[in-house]
């Protein structure tokens, strides 16, 4: 079992900038691949990111390419999620997951562990 808690969310302008953090407890955190994910009001949740037990690796949806970032700090157990140039779009609630892999996916099926998700909200 691993616990995940997120933070960083917020209220920002359109073109603004946040910093999503995700520290895991409970597993080995570099074994495993890591993903974000978000879900906006009304519609299904989506995958944005993910990112290799190494981080050597990484994947976006086509909507962020260019503007998020995904990296993850072992050492630290975290898993980051810069995202620049946010559009009101971005607005959703943010969550990190657990891959059942080392590698990466974007298959909300491939995670078995799921943080309780963090607000982004960007104004026009």
């Amino acid at each position: 079992q691993v616990q995940l808690a997120e933070s960083g969310g917020g209220l920002v302008q359109a073109g603004g900038s946040l910093r999503l953090s995700c520290v895991a407890s409970g597993r080995t955190f570099s074994n495993y691949g890591m993903g974000w994910f978000r879900q906006a009001p009304g519609k299904e949740r989506e995958f944005v990111a993910a990112i290799s037990w190494s981080g050597g690796t990484t994947m976006y949806t086509n909507s962020v390419k260019g503007r998020f970032t995904i990296s993850r700090d072992n050492a630290k157990n975290t898993v980051y999620l810069q995202m620049n140039s946010l559009k009101p779009e971005d607005t959703a609630v943010y969550y990190c997951a657990v891959n059942k892999i080392a590698g990466i996916s974007r298959v909300g099926t491939m995670y078995d562990s799921w943080g309780q998700g963090t607000q982004v909200t960007v104004s026009s």
